[in-house]
């Protein structure tokens, strides 16, 4: 993606996220393990959740925050495809591209994450300030 995202609808990891989110759920749904399956899609969808909710905060470091979310989201669904693929719940061919997936995206949010700091730290907003913003509302 080129330029500035205007709306989290424009940004390429929120794309990739929701459609690895719609995946999961499509591929997991004959699955009678509903906890297995619960937490998975879970995890899937809080990837492209957090990542749109944190794109809609006012405070940069705010957002950064929610990003971090959907960074640690990438990991927990990495842990659980690992194991799904091992316990023969998921197809390797999808575990192990799904990984890679939850990998590359994690890589694209820790970049996104250190733009959007280096970016609230240059207009000086105050670390202390963006809890209570969220509190307010």
């Amino acid at each position: 993606m080129q330029g500035r995202a205007v709306n989290f609808e424009d940004l390429d990891v929120w794309k990739r996220s929701a459609r690895l989110s719609a995946d999961i759920y499509k591929v997991t749904k004959g699955l009678r393990d509903w906890g297995f399956r619960d937490q998975l899609t879970r995890a899937g969808l809080s990837i492209s959740s957090n990542i749109a909710e944190g794109f809609e905060r006012e405070s940069m470091l705010d957002c950064v925050r929610f990003l971090g979310f959907a960074k640690g989201s990438c990991g927990e669904v990495r842990s659980q495809l690992y194991i799904g693929k091992e316990i023969d719940y998921l197809d390797a061919e999808f575990a192990d591209s799904s990984i890679k997936e939850c990998q590359e995206l994690s890589r694209m949010l820790a970049a996104l994450i250190a733009r959007r700091r280096q970016f609230a730290n240059q207009t000086g907003e105050d670390p202390a300030d963006y809890n209570d913003k969220s509190v307010s509302e």
